[in-house]
């Protein structure tokens, strides 16, 4: 009798879903403009807040907040408050967030080299469908 590969094939597949949703939802949170542009500012060093939104620019105060947050929840960025008066705050990327530089630098490598290609597929497409 032939063994029933259908339970193997439904593991294998709900595991591939479950990487595939975790990929997913760590690129949604981390791969955002913000969050990539703060990493890399973060990059040399520990940063004061409103040295990261000078470095970054057209980043609202909000944003920034928001951004730093959910980097430091994620375990991408330490806050260290310094008692001084008036209170002194600046942010580090952790060791788990320097580890994400190199796929940063890889994907912006990646864009310089490839983004003529890009720009010149989306304007065929745009020329096909104005047709």
């Amino acid at each position: 009798m032939i063994p029933d590969n259908s339970s193997v094939t439904e593991k294998s597949s709900s595991a591939v879903l479950k990487c595939c949703s975790a990929v997913l939802e760590t690129l949604a949170r981390i791969g955002d403009k913000w969050s990539v542009m703060t990493i890399m500012q973060l990059a040399g060093g520990p940063r004061g807040f409103n040295e990261i939104r000078r470095m970054i620019g057209h980043i609202s105060q909000r944003m920034l907040t928001l951004t730093l947050r959910k980097l430091e929840r994620d375990g991408l960025v330490t806050r260290t408050v310094y008692p001084t008066t008036p209170p002194r705050v600046s942010y580090e990327l952790t060791e788990l967030g320097h580890s994400l530089r190199d796929p940063l630098d890889t994907l912006g490598a990646w864009v310089a080299k490839n983004q003529h290609q890009v720009e010149n597929a989306r304007h065929e497409f745009d020329q096909r469908i104005s047709e």
